[in-house]
C-alpha cells in the first residue's frame, strides 16, 4: 500500500522544511570535510540526501514524543531542536557533547529533546524503541515513539519479536524503515526475498505502508497518520520510506557498487530542491530570501564549529563516571 499526500501546507511549513534540510545538508557536508582533516575520528554515517524523512517526521509530532535511531544519527536531534554545536562536540570527543565525548558519531542523546540515540548495534533499537513506547502507555500519557531502522536491519531477528510484541500490546510506536537501497554495500535485492519492506507488517497485521521519502509532504501525512492511530491506542504502524543516500555508507566507503546513473536519478528528486520549487512557484521565496537562508545556515555551522574545536576533552577523571545510572551501589567499593 502507498500513502499518496493530499494535504495542502502553508508556507511557514515550507520554510520550515527549508531551513530544517538545509541545515542538516550543510552540517553534514562540514562533518565529512572536518573527518577527512582528520579533526573527526572513528565511524561517520552522512544523511545527506535523506533529510526529507526527519523534516517531513517532525512537523508532523509533538514535542514530548520520542525519536530513536541507528547509527546514522546526526540529523534527527537537529531535525528535534538540538543546537548542532552540540553534535559536533561529541563528534570531536569533546565533554561538551551529547554523550560528554564518550559516544561519538553514532552514540547522539538528548534527555532534552528526547532523542534516544543514535545505536551503533545494527537493529538494536528496535526493541528499544518499542519498550520506550511500552513506558509510555504503563503511564497512560499520549507520547508516540518513532523507531528508525536502516533497511539492512530488518534481516535482524529481534524485529520479528518486537513486532510480534507491539502488535499484542498496541504500543505506541512508529516504526520507519529507512529504505536507502544499500545495506552498507548490499542492496535489497540482494539479501531479501521480500523486495518491498513494507510487506513485513503484514505477517502481524500490523498496518504497513510505502512511503515517498524525498518528499516532506509524504513523510509528514504517513507519520501524522500514524500517530492519530498510536494516540488512539490502536497500536504500531510500520512505514518503510523510499530514500537515498548520496553519500557512501559511511565516510570509508566509496560506494563503487552503484551506478552514477542511479545516484543522478535520485539527485533529480533532491527534497530541498523540490521544496525551494514549492516556494519559488507559491512567490513564498526568491533568489535573495534564498541566499539570505544559506547565510544565516552557513553561521549556524560556523558557530558549531568554533564551539567544538574549542571545547575541551573530557578529563581523564571522567573515565568512570556515567557507568552506572547511580554512582553510589552498596556492592562497589572504593
Amino acid at each position: 500500500m502507498t500513502l499518496v499526500a493530499q494535504q495542502v501546507f502553508s508556507k511557514e511549513t515550507y520554510l520550515k522544511w527549508y531551513e530544517s534540510m538545509l541545515l542538516m545538508r550543510r552540517f553534514e557536508e562540514k562533518c565529512g570535510e572536518l573527518y577527512i582533516g582528520q579533526k573527526i575520528r572513528g565511524f561517520c554515517h552522512l544523511y545527506i540526501g535523506q533529510e526529507a524523512l526527519v523534516a517531513g517526521s517532525e512537523t508532523a509530532i509533538m514535542k514530548d514524543d520520542r525519536v530513536i535511531t541507528a547509527y546514522r544519527d546526526h540529523a534527527h536531534p537537529i531535525g528535534r531542536g538540538l543546537h548542532p554545536k552540540f553534535v559536533l562536540a561529541e563528534l570531536m570527543a569533546k565533554i561538551t557533547g551529547t554523550s560528554k565525548g564518550k559516544g561519538g558519531s553514532m552514540h547522539i542523546f538528548s534527555k532534552e529533546f528526547n532523542f534516544f540515540g543514535g545505536h551503533g548495534i545494527v537493529g538494536g533499537q528496535i526493541p528499544l524503541g518499542a519498550g520506550i513506547a511500552f513506558a509510555d502507555q504503563y503511564n497512560g500519557n499520549k507520547n508516540v515513539t518513532l523507531c528508525y531502522m536502516g533497511d539492512g536491519a530488518v534481516r535482524q531477528g529481534a524485529l520479528h519479536e518486537t513486532f510480534n510484541m507491539a502488535m499484542l500490546w498496541k504500543l505506541p510506536v512508529i516504526f520507519i524503515i529507512e529504505n536507502n537501497n544499500y545495506a552498507m554495500g548490499t542492496s535489497v535485492e540482494r539479501t531479501s526475498n521480500v523486495h518491498e519492506l513494507y510487506k513485513l507488517g503484514a505477517a502481524y497485521d500490523m498496518p504497513s505502508f510505502q512511503v515517498d521519502g524525498m518528499k516532506c509532504e509524504t513523510v509528514h501525512e504517513a507519520i501524522a497518520s500514524a500517530a492519530t492511530r498510536a494516540r488512539k491506542g490502536d497500536g504500531p504502524t510500520l512505514l518503510e520510506m523510499k530514500t537515498y543516500r548520496y553519500r557512501g555508507h559511511s565516510m570509508s566507503d566509496p560506494a563503487k557498487y552503484r551506478l552514477k546513473e542511479e545516484l543522478d536519478e535520485y539527485k533529480q528528486k533532491d527534497p530541498i530542491e523540490q521544496v525551494i520549487t514549492t516556494l519559488k512557484s507559491n512567490a513564498w521565496i526568491d533568489d535573495a530570501g534564498i541566499e539570505k537562508m544559506e547565510t544565516k545556515v552557513a553561521a549556524i555551522v560556523s558557530e558549531s564549529v568554533k564551539f567544538a574545536e574549542e571545547s575541551p576533552f573530557p578529563d581523564v577523571s571522567e573515565l568512570y563516571n556515567d557507568i552506572y545510572a547511580e554512582k553510589d551501589y552498596p556492592f562497589i567499593k572504593d
